[in-house]
């Protein structure tokens, strides 16, 4: 079977126009300084306009927790 209303190529380029992906923008934490999405929770240490929201070691394991407890106390001294 043949195509009868054939879309040439300019045009099926024009329709795509619009499919383009934008870049996704992120901030810095104000208390970790990782890149997190603004208007956000941060998924590092739980805090979100400098108070903590989320308990990020609450699902931890022991070691897990001690880790991470170890890894924002250095980034707190670097401050």
């Amino acid at each position: 079977m043949t195509v009868r209303m054939r879309h040439t190529p300019s045009h099926s380029a024009n329709r795509r126009s619009h499919h383009a992906l934008s870049a996704t923008a992120s901030v810095k934490c104000s208390k970790c300084g990782v890149d997190a999405l603004p208007h956000r929770v941060c998924a590092n240490c739980g805090f979100y306009k400098d108070k903590e929201v989320v308990d990020v070691l609450k699902k931890l394991t022991k070691k897990e927790r001690k880790e991470k407890e170890k890894e924002l106390a250095d980034k707190h001294d670097h401050e």
